[in-house]
C-alpha cells in the first residue's frame, strides 16, 4: 500500500507540472493488488553467491551496471597492454617485448570503416586491423538486434557520460533539457558527420582504399592515436574538458549530439525486431518511465496516437534500450521488451544476456577463424617506431603520402 502511495504522490507531482502544457492528461490510476510489480529485494538468507545471481537476474540496473563495468575492465587491461608494448616501442627495443593488444583496434572507427567497405568491395579481410572491423561488425549486430544497447550496455564513452549526467544529478538535484527547438538541430550534428564521414569513404575506390590500408599511416594509427592522449595539446584537453563538463549537465551530451558512431547505430537500430512496448489498457498513466528515461522519451505517450490502439512501441532511434523505464514501471507486463506487439515479453536478463552473446559470438568468431591479430611483425613495428617522425606516418591533409614497397 505504501508503494502505491509513492507511486501516486510522484504521479500527481507529474501531473500538475504538465497539466498547464497539456489539460487533457489522463488521470492517473491506482494498481490492482494483483498487477503490482514488486521491487527487487536482496534476500540476506542466500549465500553471497546465489544473492549475486539472483540480483543479476532480477535487477536489470544492476545487471547493466555490472556488464558496463565488465567492458570498462576490459578496455582498461587492453590499454595497460597497449601501453606495455608502448614503452617496449618508444624505448628501442631495451623494454620487455609485450604483444600489442588487438583489442585497441575498437578505436579505430575509420580504419574499421574502411575495412569494411574493403571487405564488400574485393570479399577479403585485410590484415591490417582486421579487428577494427570485426569489432565494428559486432557492434552493428548488436544494434541490429538489440536496438541501440551497445551504447548504454558496453560503449565505455557511453558508461563515462552516464556516470557524469548522474554526478550532475547528485550535484544540482537535476540536469539541463535543452529546448526542443534547439535539440532536434544539436542531434541532427552526429548525423552530419556521419554523413561525412561515410560519403569521404564511400566516394574511394578500391584502389584508394588499398592504398589507405596498407599505409605507414594506418599501420601506425593506433600508435599516433596513444601518443595524442599521451602529448595531448592544450586545445585538445581542453576541448575534452568542456565536452565533459557539458555532459555534467546535459544527459549525454557526446552521445545525444555528436557521436557519429552513435548516429549510426540509432539508424541500425531501426531494424531490430526488439522494442520497449507499453500496454496502455494497464498503464497507470504515472509518467515514471518518462520521468528516468536518459534519452528524453516520451515513453508513457506511446500508443496514445490512436486512441484505440492499447499496444504501443518506441521507435525512436535515441532509445538504448537501458530498461531503465522498463525497471521504474510499476505495474506488471506493462512496459516490456518484445519483439512484436503481441509477442510474449523478454525478460531483462535475458535480453541483456543476447547482448554481450552477439557481441562476444561475433568477435568470438573472428578470433576462432585467423582475422584478428594482425599481419604486422615485430620487426617491422621496431621499424616503425624508429621512424615515427617520418612524414610518411603523418595524414597529410585528409591524403595518404606516396610510398613504395619498402616503405
Amino acid at each position: 500500500m505504501d508503494n502505491d502511495i509513492n507511486i501516486l504522490k510522484l504521479a500527481g507531482n507529474n501531473q500538475t507540472k504538465n497539466s498547464e502544457s497539456n489539460s487533457s492528461s489522463p488521470a492517473v490510476k491506482k494498481i490492482p493488488k494483483e498487477l503490482r510489480r514488486k521491487k527487487f529485494k536482496d534476500d540476506i538468507s542466500f549465500p553471497w553467491y546465489k544473492r549475486l545471481i539472483d540480483r543479476l537476474k532480477n535487477d536489470s540496473q544492476f545487471f547493466r551496471s555490472s556488464v558496463q563495468l565488465a567492458f570498462v575492465l576490459l578496455c582498461a587491461w587492453i590499454g595497460i597492454e597497449f601501453y606495455l608494448f608502448m614503452q617496449w616501442g618508444m624505448s628501442d627495443g631495451i623494454a620487455s617485448f609485450i604483444e600489442r593488444p588487438p583489442g585497441a583496434e575498437g578505436f579505430l572507427p575509420i580504419s574499421a570503416f574502411m575495412g569494411l567497405l574493403h571487405w564488400g568491395f574485393t570479399g577479403m579481410l585485410n590484415t591490417i586491423h582486421p579487428a577494427a572491423t570485426i569489432i565494428l561488425i559486432a557492434i552493428i549486430a548488436v544494434s541490429v538486434v538489440m536496438k541501440k544497447a551497445f551504447c548504454s550496455w558496453m560503449c565505455p564513452i557511453g558508461t563515462l557520460s552516464e556516470s557524469l549526467w548522474m554526478l550532475g544529478q547528485q550535484l544540482f538535484k537535476k540536469n539541463i533539457t535543452v529546448w526542443q527547438w534547439l535539440d532536434y538541430p544539436l542531434r541532427s550534428l552526429k548525423y552530419l558527420l556521419l554523413f561525412f564521414f561515410t560519403y569521404s569513404i564511400a566516394s574511394m575506390s578500391v584502389y584508394d582504399l588499398n592504398m589507405f590500408i596498407n599505409s605507414p599511416y594506418n599501420k601506425v594509427a593506433d600508435i599516433k592515436m596513444y601518443l595524442f592522449f599521451a602529448e595531448i595539446t592544450p586545445f585538445a584537453l581542453w576541448t575534452i574538458i568542456i565536452l565533459m563538463l557539458a555532459s555534467v549537465v546535459i544527459k549525454n551530451f557526446w552521445c545525444r549530439f555528436l557521436c557519429p558512431y552513435g548516429a549510426l547505430l540509432g539508424i541500425a537500430g531501426l531494424f531490430s525486431p526488439f522494442r520497449i512496448t507499453r500496454v496502455k489498457e494497464t498503464c497507470i498513466d504515472c509518467e515514471l518511465c518518462t520521468k528516468v528515461c536518459p534519452s528524453n522519451i516520451k515513453v508513457h505517450q506511446i500508443g496514445q496516437a490512436r486512441l484505440n490502439n492499447e499496444v504501443g512501441q518506441v521507435w525512436s532511434d535515441e532509445c538504448t534500450s537501458c530498461m531503465r523505464c522498463v525497471e521504474e514501471c510499476p505495474v506488471k507486463e506493462t512496459l516490456v521488451i518484445r519483439s512484436t506487439k503481441k509477442s510474449t515479453s523478454v525478460t531483462p536478463f535475458v535480453f541483456g544476456s543476447l547482448i554481450v552473446g552477439v557481441f562476444i559470438a561475433v568477435t568470438g568468431l573472428g578470433i576462432l577463424t585467423g582475422h584478428w591479430k594482425n599481419s604486422i611483425s615485430k620487426d617491422e613495428y621496431q621499424f616503425r617506431f624508429q621512424n615515427l617522425d617520418s612524414p610518411l606516418n603523418n595524414h597529410a591533409r585528409g591524403s595518404v603520402p606516396q610510398y613504395g614497397p619498402t616503405d
